[in-house]
């Protein structure tokens, strides 16, 4: 069964007089229209300090010399610079990047779209429509702490709307960055085209001041890490920008709703999808090994990611060029499937694996409320979506729109909804506990409440790409629908 996907919709952004220090040796070079944008892989302990004349050699400039990692970004309008670069011994892969973008994971969709309002009992003046808190045990959390203004999250995304009330009080414009050329450069107003970065960072961090919502963790600070176009895609020099701003910025936690285009899985044996993937593995594992958590959604394709068989939806870019391809587990998605990524699947206010959740016995690690407007909703979730803060520009189907003291809010479904729960519950457990991101993942799956596979048949309707049945593998203590259980931020500050 094939799943819809949508291209997002751009808006202008405006200026600000903003300054970040650069992550990166950089070109100030001009690029021109017909310049193609190249990730170039060094061999694991070269040195990359002769890019820049490697690269010019080869008709091209150096954007981003992430030496850290052995990762360069580069621009050419030579047809011939990645054959004439491949030649160096240094260089282990180059591959252009106009190709491999990685994609916000797009909203699951279906035809509801009725918003009823839900008497507010907490929080705010729209938490009583956050039933997503509520399952989570946010209220009784928020009764020991609403987590530390010293702990920082990076939402690794399609931008942030700061300027909104909700979130303009928790922002930290010092340690966020466009990173949408490959190089940081100051985030400016209107950077969010489409919302959904502004929407993750709600649920994340919305702070507690009498409207609106309230995130998961109202006191910690967020920092936006732009890390797509305006189209809505994420290549890869600007995902491996954002890990390596997030090491060196003082970025405690990340979260991280995309997936690899346009093949939804990288497989290794091919040469241009292999260069990608080691790149953007080294880059996440620098994060990693400079103390930073990386929580990633899962998918929204009803998928199980350990045993992939068949690939229906690749490659999604230019659109239009979908081709059913078998795959094994010799190709895999980013980032979940990243070593040492927590990786998040979805539910709905039933607590059942949300209908589009993709999953898998050696991805899954927690779960969250992600949504489910078809199999889950209720009278405390209509219209079984999750609600949160939106850019005022930016579209949101007026029928799932608040607007509460003028600010603009959205009801969205999707592992992308699911994953800043679990960040949000990361940066409580981290404002309470000090420790390396690895023993933060551990408490983070100790913080949960297990889930025992369900009554898989109400999936029916919504088979894998490969049209096999969705089925859960394994016991009530870790599974593959939802890891060790839905995250409980109660029990991570307690």
């Amino acid at each position: 069964m094939k799943h819809s996907r949508r291209r997002l919709s751009a808006v202008l952004g405006l200026t600000a007089a903003l300054v970040v220090a650069p992550a990166a040796t950089t070109s100030t070079a001009a690029t021109s229209a017909t310049d193609s944008t190249y990730v170039v892989l060094y061999r694991q302990g070269a040195s990359t300090a002769d890019a820049s004349q490697t690269v010019a050699a080869a008709g091209g400039t150096v954007v981003a010399n992430y030496a850290e990692i052995g990762v360069i970004v580069a621009r050419s309008a030579n047809s011939g610079f990645a054959n004439t670069v491949r030649k160096s011994g240094k260089v282990g892969g180059v591959s252009a990047t106009a190709g491999f973008g990685i994609r916000n994971e797009p909203a699951a969709t279906d035809d509801a779209a009725a918003v009823e309002a839900v008497q507010a009992t907490w929080g705010d003046t729209l938490s009583g429509l956050q039933w997503d808190m509520v399952q989570i045990n946010v209220p009784q959390a928020h009764a020991v702490t609403g987590g530390s203004s010293s702990v920082i999250v990076g939402d690794i995304d399609t931008g942030l709307d700061f300027t909104h009330p909700d979130l303009a009080p928790n922002y930290d414009a010092a340690r966020s960055a466009d990173c949408s050329s490959g190089s940081p450069t100051p985030l400016l107003p209107g950077n969010d085209a489409n919302g959904h970065g502004t929407h993750t960072a709600g649920t994340i961090a919305a702070a507690a001041n009498g409207s609106g919502i309230v995130g998961v963790a109202p006191n910690v600070k967020i920092a936006g890490i732009k890390s797509s176009n305006d189209d809505g895609f994420f290549f890869p020099e600007m995902v491996i920008c954002s890990f390596m701003w997030a090491a060196k910025n003082g970025i405690d936690v990340t979260n991280n709703s995309y997936f690899a285009d346009p093949w939804l899985f990288n497989c290794k044996n091919d040469p241009g999808q292999r260069a990608i993937w080691e790149a953007e593995r080294r880059a996440i594992r620098y994060a990693q090994s400079n103390g930073v958590l990386v929580v990633a959604s899962q998918g929204n394709d009803s998928t199980d990611l350990s045993h992939p068989t068949v690939d229906v939806i690749s490659p999604d870019f230019p659109p239009g060029n979908e081709e059913e391809r078998e795959i094994t587990n010799a190709c895999s998605v980013v980032p979940v499937e990243v070593p040492g990524v927590v990786g998040v699947t979805a539910t709905g206010n039933l607590r059942l694996k949300s209908f589009y959740s993709s999953y898998g016995i050696s991805t899954a690690d927690v779960t969250a409320p992600g949504g489910d407007s078809i199999l889950q909703r209720t009278p405390a979730a209509p219209n079984g979506r999750v609600l949160s803060t939106w850019p005022s520009a930016a579209f949101c189907n007026p029928a799932r729109t608040v607007i509460d003291a003028g600010a603009k809010y959205c009801y969205a479904q999707g592992t992308s909804m699911a994953g800043p729960h679990a960040a949000g519950v990361a940066a409580l457990l981290a404002s309470v506990r000090d420790g390396s991101s690895g023993s933060l993942a551990s408490r983070l799956q100790q913080s949960t409440n297990p889930l025992a596979c369900p009554d898989t048949s109400i999936y029916a309707p919504f088979p894998q790409n490969s049209g096999a049945p969705q089925t859960c593998q394994g016991g009530p203590t870790h599974n593959s629908f939802y890891g060790s259980g839905e995250v409980d931020a109660l029990k991570a500050v307690s």
